[in-house]
C-alpha cells in the first residue's frame, strides 16, 4: 500500500512546536510535583485563550447542560485545559510518570476479564476514551506484563507528531497509526495482544448514536472488532484524583456480544456516567456534536 509522504512542517508548525519544546524543557527541570501542575496552568491560563479552547467548552456545555451555573461553566473553562495540561506534562515525563501508575491497582470487573485473557493468550479490544489520562492506564497494564497495544491518530504537525509518538512508545508500544495498512495490528490481537480504540471523537462516517443525549456520530471499530475477533471488548478509565497527580484505574465488565451499534452505544453511556461525575476530566474541547445546531 503506498501512503502520500507528510507536508513538510510551515513556519506556523515550527514555531509552535518550539515553544512546545521550550516550555518541556523548563518543565522537565522542575520536580516532577511542581511540573505537572505548572504545565496545567500554562495551558489553562496562557494557551487555552489563544487556542480557542474555551470557546468550544462554553459552546460543548451549553449544548449538552443548557442551565448549567456560570460559575460552574467558568470553573470547567479552566479545569478542563488544566488536566489536559497535567497530562502532558505526565507523558513527557517518562520513567517518573511509568513509576507512578505502572503498579496501581486495576479495581472492577473488567480486571478479572484482563487477567483471564492474558493467562488465555486471548486478544481483548479496549475502548479507551478520552478521560482523565489515557496513557495511565497503558503504563498500569503494561506494568503487569499485559501486551498493550493502541490505535493514535497521527498530527497533522509532524513535528509534533514525532516527538510526541516517541513519548507515547515510551510508556507502553506497539502502536498503529489509524492512517496506516492495520494488517499488523490484526496479528498482533491474533497473537493474543490488547489494542485500544477511541471511540468518543466525532467521525462523520460513524453510526448516528447519541452521547449526552444528543445525536453524535460515533465509530463502531471497536465493537466491530471484537465481533470479528470473538474477543471481550473492555471499557477503562484512569481517573484523575484530588492530589492532581495520582490515579484510580477502572474497568468495566465485558460489553456483552450484541450488534456492533447496541455495544457502542453502551460505551457512549459508560463514558457518559464517568464524564458526569468527573466533569473536567474529558476533552470538551473536541466538536463531538458537529450534527447539531450549534455544535
Amino acid at each position: 500500500m503506498q501512503h502520500n509522504p507528510p507536508p513538510l512542517p510551515s513556519l506556523t508548525d515550527r514555531i509552535s512546536d518550539a515553544a512546545f519544546r521550550a516550555m518541556m524543557s523548563v518543565a522537565r527541570a522542575l520536580p516532577y510535583e511542581r511540573r505537572v501542575p505548572m504545565v496545567g496552568w500554562i495551558v489553562s491560563r496562557l494557551i487555552a485563550p489563544v487556542a480557542g479552547y474555551r470557546r468550544r467548552i462554553r459552546r460543548n456545555l451549553a449544548l449538552t447542560f443548557p442551565g448549567m451555573p456560570h460559575d460552574k461553566v467558568e470553573h470547567l473553562v479552566r479545569a478542563v485545559p488544566d488536566n489536559i495540561g497535567r497530562m502532558v506534562a505526565e507523558i513527557y515525563s517518562g520513567e517518573e510518570f511509568l513509576r507512578r501508575v505502572r503498579d496501581l491497582p486495576l479495581e472492577g470487573p473488567g480486571a478479572a476479564a484482563l487477567e483471564a485473557a492474558h493467562a488465555a493468550n486471548r486478544p481483548v479490544i479496549i475502548a479507551a476514551g478520552h478521560f482523565g489520562n489515557y496513557d495511565a492506564w497503558r503504563g498500569a497494564l503494561t506494568g503487569r506484563g499485559y501486551p498493550v497495544g493502541a490505535i493514535y491518530r497521527p498530527m497533522d504537525n509532524v513535528l509534533f507528531n514525532n516527538h510526541y509518538v516517541e513519548a507515547i512508545s515510551a510508556i507502553a508500544k506497539p502502536l498503529f497509526a489509524r492512517d496506516k495498512d492495520l494488517r499488523d495490528m490484526l496479528r498482533f490481537l491474533r497473537s493474543g495482544g490488547m489494542v485500544a480504540f477511541g471511540f468518543d471523537q466525532y467521525f462523520r462516517k460513524g453510526a448516528p448514536l447519541t452521547f449526552f443525549g444528543l445525536p453524535a456520530k460515533t465509530p463502531t471499530s471497536a465493537a466491530e472488532m471484537a465481533l470479528k475477533l470473538g474477543c471481550d471488548l473492555i471499557p477503562i478509565y484512569a481517573i484523575r484524583q484530588p492530589d492532581g497527580l495520582s490515579f484510580r484505574i477502572i474497568t468495566e465488565a465485558p460489553v456483552p456480544h450484541t450488534d456492533a451499534d447496541t455495544m457502542t452505544q453502551a460505551l457512549n453511556d459508560q463514558l457518559e456516567a464517568q464524564i458526569r461525575v468527573h466533569m473536567d476530566q474529558w476533552l470538551w474541547v473536541h466538536r463531538r456534536w458537529k450534527d447539531v445546531k450549534g455544535g
